[in-house]
């Protein structure tokens, strides 16, 4: 396989989500729950998360099926979430007053995402762990 711009291969596509206001560990969490599933299965889990910020992951993925289908003309049912990582923004700050004129910081974190899907037949995690044994051999 060829690889593009920024090493994404021909059979893969990416999408990215920025200034998403939660905290990149509470992103991280609803990204662990969809890491290398197919892209049917991401949905339905996201779908029924308790998770706010589920909303903008579902976003996010929905945008980068999207661009499989439109712009390298992948078919939606073959992908998985090859890769999902997010990370920090920026941050707001501001005051909240404290006792005997002082002032206490209010710290409002900013997240970035990014999901990379892939076309092809996604991998098991017995297989992986698998493949782990024999590479310690």
């Amino acid at each position: 396989m060829a690889t593009t711009r920024y090493g994404i291969k021909d059979n893969q596509v990416r999408a990215f989500n920025k200034l998403i206001r939660v905290s990149h560990q509470k992103l991280n969490l609803v990204c662990d729950t969809v890491r290398g599933l197919p892209v049917a299965r991401a949905i339905d889990v996201l779908k029924f998360s308790k998770k706010r910020v589920a909303g903008e992951v579902l976003k996010t993925l929905m945008s980068a099926v999207a661009n499989a289908e439109h712009n390298k003309n992948l078919p939606a049912d073959s992908l998985f979430v090859k890769e999902i990582w997010c990370g920090k923004a920026l941050t707001m700050k501001r005051i909240m007053p404290g006792p005997r004129g002082s002032a206490r910081p209010i710290l409002k974190p900013f997240s970035n995402l990014t999901i990379v899907l892939e076309s092809g037949v996604a991998p098991t995690k017995k297989a992986a762990k698998a493949t782990k044994k024999d590479k310690a051999k």
